[in-house]
């Protein structure tokens, strides 16, 4: 603990530290190129255990906060089968996957003021508020991935009807 406020000025100090690096994770993420989070496309797979916590079913439930954000890109739900959009939607959720990722790392920021034991409820907070996010991410990048190798694979058939 690098200074000991007193607990209501810690309490207010985790809860405004916490919200703003969320937000500030998430405007600052949106801000970040396109081509920083673009990479190859993997092979269709399914994210081993993700489906043991039926992540199709409480999705919904969850803010997309890029919408919050001038120029943030909207994947609460699929707007088109276009390629370049499914490409885009992928790169999207690896953005959105490392953004929570980061925002699960700097909530280790407010143990520089708390004690041990508030930094585990810190901890379990950032964890419950970030990894179901990231479980989303991984299971729609992983069906866009799919969705993408299926509309190739129709292209293929057809074209090889046509020969």
């Amino acid at each position: 603990m690098l200074f000991n406020p007193p607990v209501l000025w810690a309490v207010v100090l985790n809860i405004f530290a916490l919200a703003g690096i969320q937000l500030a994770c998430a405007y600052l993420f949106t801000r970040m190129p396109e081509a920083w989070f673009q990479g190859p496309l993997a092979a269709p797979k399914r994210t081993p255990g993700l489906s043991f916590f039926a992540v199709k079913k409480w999705k919904r439930l969850l803010p997309d906060g890029a919408g919050w954000f001038l120029g943030g890109f909207q994947k609460r739900s699929l707007e088109s089968q276009d390629i370049a959009y499914l490409r885009r939607f992928i790169t999207e959720t690896r953005r959105g996957e490392a953004c929570h990722w980061t925002a699960m790392l700097l909530c280790t920021i407010p143990s520089l003021w708390n004690p041990w034991w508030a930094c585990l409820i810190i901890a379990g907070w950032a964890i419950i508020s970030n990894v179901p996010c990231i479980a989303v991410q991984r299971v729609n990048r992983d069906r866009l991935v799919r969705i993408i190798h299926r509309i190739h694979a129709s292209k293929a058939v057809a074209k090889s009807a046509r020969s």
